[in-house]
């Protein structure tokens, strides 16, 4: 009998072993340690036009990501066009994902809103190599709430705006552009293109560059100063640099250095047809190489702004792990080798080497026909640069001169402080419309501004500018305090 006794209760110990052996194997499935047998299928919506090889890449990926980390990934391109409706679609409606690209006021309204999961204990259990090769920088900006939901990519965590010129053109005339330090300096060349060159518009169209920090979007009136007093939120529209720069736009305007149509024209300007002299954009080290290669004719540039790390700069593209997904370790485990493993990292972005890319011997690459027609992708999405395979043409120094560009950019005074705009929300869609109509017009100089800044800001004040300023105020006064 006490033999009998003891094989049954050695065996009820036993099926209690096996019972809760599975009960944690499925804890620990859910969790991501990667102990469970079947590998976790991460479901990643990222921009961009679909591609026609998509599939047969990420064939090779999922042999990879199943061996490193036990998980396949199914991602699903949206085109530039559509995605942030869709996704916005997707999130309202509670629809399960694990990893989504974002990017600039609609990461931080979704981080805000409880989209995103949280990353900071993540990135200490599971994204321990990702953390240290992430610029500092763009994590602090990337912070909500002082938490950050989602990972940047690892590129120019700096902005600097640069006045861009057609090279044939600055060669043809002689034209000295390291002069140009205003928007003033450029008066005599755009004088000497709009007499002698018929084909050509002086200025591809842009909104002319104001020295502030903008509080939600460059449009809507809130901005700290970069100089004097960078504490306090002002009204732009109300400073002088606005009146000057709006008066200058206004008389190239009236001059036909700018299209007519300036402020309605949906012309995107594209860089590869020559039609114009000078344009404006946000640079990166080399990029008049990458900007030449893309027009197929030269283009050089000259500083507009020293370079700064704002909020919308180092937000610009990031990868945030979905609230509803049933894994975040695992996703996160997916990043941190996105992130640090060259291999895989030029995988998702170049495609499979010998068809999509080729390989010289000494480590540089070069497009195939293949990548061209059938695997483009948006490289600025995906994540780290610093492991990218350089092309023939680059400098051999390319990522070392973009981390000397982050070390060299100075922090903008709200660097890290996202605007909550809930308790203003009313007053904030009805500055929107003000905007909406004053800006377009002010900033292509289509309209005398002297004329049009007190119509744009006396509305301003009529929509509830003020309050919207005060609560701006108080949230910032309330982070510099717990940021000191």
């Amino acid at each position: 009998m006490k033999k009998r006794l003891l094989m049954f209760l050695v065996l009820m110990l036993g099926i209690g072993g096996i019972l809760a052996a599975c009960g944690n194997d499925k804890e620990t499935s859910k969790k991501g340690s990667g102990s469970s047998e079947k590998p976790y299928e991460i479901l990643w919506y990222t921009i961009g036009t679909p591609q026609k090889d998509t599939d047969k890449v990420f064939e090779e990926v999922n042999k990879y990501t199943k061996e490193k980390i036990n998980a396949t990934v199914k991602l699903t391109q949206i085109d530039w066009g559509d995605y942030e409706q869709k996704m916005q679609v997707i999130i309202a409606s509670g629809e399960p994902f694990d990893l989504a690209y974002t990017s600039g006021g609609k990461y931080v309204q979704d981080a805000q809103k409880g989209a995103f999961e949280p990353l900071d204990e993540l990135l200490d259990s599971h994204g321990k190599e990702l953390k240290e090769v992430l610029d500092p920088a763009l994590m602090e900006g990337a912070k909500v709430n002082g938490e950050l939901y989602g990972i940047p990519s690892n590129k120019e965590a700096g902005r600097q705006s640069v006045y861009t010129f057609n090279k044939r053109l600055v060669d043809k005339y002689n034209f000295d552009i390291s002069k140009v330090k205003t928007l003033e300096d450029l008066e005599p060349m755009l004088k000497v293109i709009k007499e002698k060159e018929s084909g050509i518009s002086p200025i591809a169209t842009f909104n002319a560059y104001l020295p502030f920090d903008y509080v939600l979007t460059g449009k809507l009136p809130f901005a700290f100063p970069l100089e004097g007093d960078t504490d306090k939120v002002i009204n732009f529209y109300e400073s002088d640099e606005a009146m000057q720069t709006y008066k200058t736009m206004h008389n190239y305007y009236k001059a036909g250095y700018i299209k007519a149509d300036a402020a309605t024209s949906k012309e995107s300007w594209p860089m590869d047809v020559e039609n114009w002299f000078v344009r404006m954009g946000d640079s990166q080290p080399y990029a008049d190489l990458l900007w030449s290669r893309s027009a197929k004719y030269e283009v050089v540039s000259t500083p507009a702004e020293e370079p700064t790390t704002f909020n919308s700069s180092v937000t610009g593209a990031i990868q945030a792990i979905s609230s509803t997904t049933e894994n975040p370790e695992k996703v996160m485990e997916f990043l941190n080798l996105l992130n640090t493993d060259e291999y895989l990292r030029n995988l998702v972005d170049k495609g499979i080497e010998g068809e999509h890319y080729e390989k010289n011997e000494d480590g540089t690459i070069k497009d195939l026909e293949a990548r061209i027609e059938r695997y483009n992708m948006p490289t600025y999405s995906l994540g780290n640069h610093f492991n990218l395979y350089l092309y023939e043409e680059d400098p051999a120094d390319k990522w070392d001169a973009f981390k000397a560009f982050n070390e060299s950019s100075t922090a903008a005074p709200t660097l890290g402080f996202h605007f909550d705009s809930n308790p203003v929300r009313s007053e904030i869609a009805s500055i929107s419309n003000v905007a909406e109509e004053f800006y377009p017009a002010l900033a292509t100089g289509t309209v005398d501004p002297e004329e049009y800044l007190p119509k744009a800001n006396k509305k301003f004040k009529e929509a509830g500018l003020d309050k919207v300023m005060e609560e701006i105020q108080k949230q910032y006064d309330e982070w510099k305090k717990e940021n000191k």
